[in-house]
């Protein structure tokens, strides 16, 4: 089962990078979910919570791939429906599938209506001194790990069977999926943290996820491109393309305000005489046309 002699291969090594790639890049769902997630924390227990999550994503993702075997009756229909314009037969898979994509579309619908009613700010200024304003509803940490650990289920079931069919080996399959976990370990804080910090990316994160559900709900039914890319539906990696189009913009728009507030706030003193000189001029005007008139 453990047979390290693979590593003495090049194919052993190319199918190790591979996987982690594959990790990698499908588990990026997986850090915005985190991150929405640990936001309901208590600040001093999120990078906790964060961690821990992402450990008890490992021993999750390690557990399934221990039941290979298991994993290949996932997409074997349990069930069919047959009606008018739908046949579809409902897998194990496609149960999972279902439920977390409807979880998601509802959780970023109502993160972002939260969002878009200003609750909590409205809620900072308009208690009276005597009242203490309400603070956002916060959750346990074993009920973010939990939830944290459920929903990875959900993000790593394509990525996990995709292992699988890739490699024969289950020590390179679960080492892939260690050091990619490793690697989000290092910067889930600082992902986080800047999300955080700028509303415009939380928003996004939000939009992002919602999307995500969407296309697993849709997935589930068997609504899909039957192209895959990467060990994905096109669709999926158009989405991931997409966000990542839209992050770029986001960064460049927001290192433009840091630079035109810094200029502005280091030639204050001349934007401030250039507009009286303009209201001076301008009050001048005023005076020569009442006087022509």
């Amino acid at each position: 089962m453990f047979d390290l002699s693979i590593f003495t291969t090049a194919e052993g090594w190319i199918t190790l990078l591979t996987l982690t790639f594959l990790e990698i890049v499908l588990g990026i769902d997986n850090i915005v979910f985190i991150t929405l997630t640990s936001d309901r924390l208590d600040p001093r227990l999120r990078s906790i919570g964060r961690h821990v999550g992402l450990a008890g994503a490992f021993l999750m993702r390690a557990a399934f791939l221990s039941l290979a075997a298991f994993l290949t009756h996932l997409s074997k229909p349990l069930f069919e429906i047959d009606v008018p314009f739908f046949h579809h037969g409902f897998s194990v898979r496609d149960i999972i599938l279902f439920l977390g994509g409807g979880y998601l579309i509802f959780k970023g619908i109502q993160e972002v209506l939260e969002l878009l009613q200003l609750r909590e700010l409205k809620e900072a200024f308009e208690h009276t001194p005597n009242e203490k304003p309400h603070v956002r509803k916060r959750i346990g940490l074993l009920r973010a790990v939990v939830t944290i650990m459920l929903m990875d289920i959900v993000f790593s079931i394509d990525s996990v069977i995709t292992a699988v069919g890739l490699s024969d080996h289950l020590f390179v399959m679960i080492a892939a999926v260690f050091i990619a976990i490793m690697i989000m370990m290092i910067f889930i804080d600082v992902i986080s943290d800047f999300i955080e910090t700028h509303v415009e990316m939380k928003i996004l994160a939000l939009v992002f996820i919602s999307v995500i559900g969407v296309l697993l709900f849709l997935d589930s039914l068997g609504i899909n491109s039957h192209i895959e890319v990467l060990g994905m539906h096109v669709e999926k990696l158009m989405v991931y393309f997409s966000m990542a189009f839209a992050l770029i913009l986001e960064c460049i728009q927001m290192r433009y305000n840091v630079l035109k507030n810094a200029y502005l706030k280091e030639h204050s003193h001349d934007v401030h005489s250039h507009d009286l000189q303009e209201e001076s001029s301008q009050h001048k005007q005023k005076e020569t046309n009442s006087k022509q008139e």
